[in-house]
């Protein structure tokens, strides 16, 4: 657990209350944060004084009620000597606690809406502490899943049930009771049981520990992660599975590979999705070192949804064709998009950029999807050439919608802009191209996985750390693509011989290098401020083109 002083968590709430004003000047639509707007996404005294060890999760999903049962053994530790006599728990209704228990007594609770608080005697505090709380009711269901978030309560082509979860936006605390906070994760892992129909089988994340029969034909599958790992990280797969098995002889020596697919999708799993995590994995190591939870082996798993990078356990939900979306297709429109597929790409790169390190606050999202698009360019680049991978984001630059900056407000679990996507991958591969040296940017992506393994970070630390090792201040880049949602401008205009070019419609201290078709391998260095570059004669002078790696805007005044 990342550790705050009270002075800190001040810091913090006052630049989130600040950061509010100045967005809501540049945005008057904006949505005016709720009381559980901030007790669920900011660092509250109830939870700030005891740090996650463990989670030990039991559930049972009723198909026919759409309903869920189940407890949430939670180990802790106190962080603080000095706290708040209540602890914080998230839970959201219509599910409800039934009971809590602690050493053995039962202890009092009220609710808030979304938010429980639990009275903790100071007596049955210690420095290793377990508390078990007991829950059931109805889900939120997943009307769009991942995209809304909840339960998802489909049928497989077969029409069996099939059972699963996504909750990246909201939280865990849509389907079951946990500290619904980013910055916090279970130092020690986690584990769920999962008990279901003798007829289907259960996944959940890392590696099965057990497999009991019960009395009342049912089963209960026993999943173990050792890693720590976010809260929308953990999951279930409920369903008529099959297993494929494999290894994969990566950096760290040999890893377990399972393929849990829906009985009816062996030969496709074989032909297509086995291969390709293969290529994925090596690609992605090469690059961002090696896969992070060797311990926990790797599994990727059918869904009814589209995909989730559910840490050791990813979900599957595509059409088992390469391409970038469920019909094969291209949304580049440059063609490389159909050499791999995107969202087993996507969600392997995850491993690395999202449950590996993940971002302290959802505001932050583009560190884990931006990195992870950056892992879709880097496949297609090993596979067909670095100009490929080139290309490939070329085309996806007209996909961003500058609607919002990148960064959404802190403290308040609001996500940014969906452009967290490809601008934040955008983001990076200017970076890459500006640093000018393959070797050097792959020790940065090698180094953030090595020196923030299984840490939580912000974009602060990110952009400090590529900073550092870049030995180039990249603030300004930072500043003006995630914190603004300006796209540069360059102006430029061809005068008695000279080409005169700056920078418009971005911060003042914007001075990203570039290359144009014009300079070739000399690089122009454009501010806000008029500058000049001697050309040829003016007749002959082609067309001012910017190099297809930088994400700006051209215009031309006469």
């Amino acid at each position: 657990m990342q550790q705050y002083s009270p002075v800190k968590v001040l810091y913090i709430l006052f630049l989130n209350l600040l950061f509010c004003m100045v967005y809501a000047q540049e945005k008057s639509t904006l949505r005016i944060p709720t009381k559980q707007d901030t007790l669920n996404g900011s660092i509250t005294p109830e939870r700030i004084w005891w740090d996650i060890q463990h989670y030990d999760l039991a559930i049972k999903p009723d198909y026919s009620t759409k309903t869920i049962s189940g407890k949430n053994t939670i180990e802790y530790n106190i962080a603080k000597k000095e706290h708040s006599d209540l602890m914080q728990i998230d839970l959201v209704a219509p599910l409800k606690i039934d009971s809590i228990f602690q050493k053995g007594q039962k202890i009092t609770y009220t609710q808030n809406e979304n938010i429980w608080y639990i009275k903790l005697p100071k007596k049955l505090l210690s420095k290793n502490n377990k508390i078990t709380i007991y829950y059931s009711g109805k889900p939120t269901e997943s009307i769009k899943p991942p995209w809304d978030g909840g339960l998802v309560w489909a049928k497989d082509s077969l029409n069996r049930p099939w059972i699963s979860v996504a909750c990246q936006y909201k939280g865990a605390s849509l389907w079951y009771p946990c500290k619904n906070a980013l910055y916090d994760e279970p130092d020690k892992g986690a584990s769920i049981s999962i008990s279901v129909p003798d007829s289907l089988v259960a996944i959940g994340n890392g590696r099965l520990k057990s497999k009991i029969k019960n009395p009342d034909n049912t089963s209960t599958y026993k999943w173990e992660v050792k890693n720590p790992i976010n809260h929308y990280g953990i999951t279930f797969y409920i369903g008529n599975y099959i297993n494929l098995n494999t290894t994969f002889n990566g950096e760290k020596g040999p890893l377990s590979m399972d393929f849990w697919v829906l009985d009816y999708n062996k030969e496709k799993a074989e032909k297509h999705m086995m291969p390709e995590v293969n290529i994925t994995l090596k690609s992605l190591e090469h690059w961002y070192g090696p896969y992070p939870f060797y311990e926990d082996g790797f599994k990727i798993i059918d869904a009814p949804y589209i995909g989730m990078e559910h840490q050791s356990a990813i979900a599957y939900g595509s059409s088992y064709k390469k391409g970038t979306n469920k019909k094969g297709g291209d949304i580049s429109n440059t063609g490389w998009g159909k050499k791999t597929d995107k969202i087993i790409v996507h969600e392997i790169a995850h491993e690395w950029f999202g449950n590996n390190i993940t971002a302290s606050d959802i505001a932050d999202r583009w560190i884990q999807e931006g990195f992870a698009g950056l892992g879709e360019e880097i496949v297609i680049a090993d596979l067909c050439g670095k100009q490929a991978g080139n290309e490939f984001i070329n085309g996806r630059f007209r996909t961003i919608e500058n609607d919002k900056p990148v960064i959404g407000r802190y403290g308040i679990n609001e996500d940014g802009s969906n452009d967290n996507y490809v601008k934040g991958w955008t983001v990076m591969h200017m970076i890459e191209t500006i640093i000018n040296d393959d070797q050097k940017f792959r020790e940065i992506l090698r180094g953030l996985n090595h020196d923030y393994h299984n840490k939580i970070v912000t974009t602060k630390e990110i952009e400090t750390y590529i900073s550092s090792k870049s030995a180039i201040n990249f603030q300004y880049l930072f500043d003006q693509y995630l914190r603004t949602n300006k796209v540069p401008v360059l102006e430029y205009q061809f005068k008695n011989g000279l080409l005169n070019y700056r920078y418009s419609n971005c911060n003042k201290d914007f001075i990203m290098p570039i290359k144009t078709n014009l300079t070739k391998d000399i690089w122009l260095h454009p501010t806000t401020s008029w500058q000049s570059l001697k050309t040829e004669d003016q007749d002959n002078v082609a067309e001012l083109k910017i190099d297809i790696n930088f994400y700006i805007t051209l215009l031309r005044i006469d």
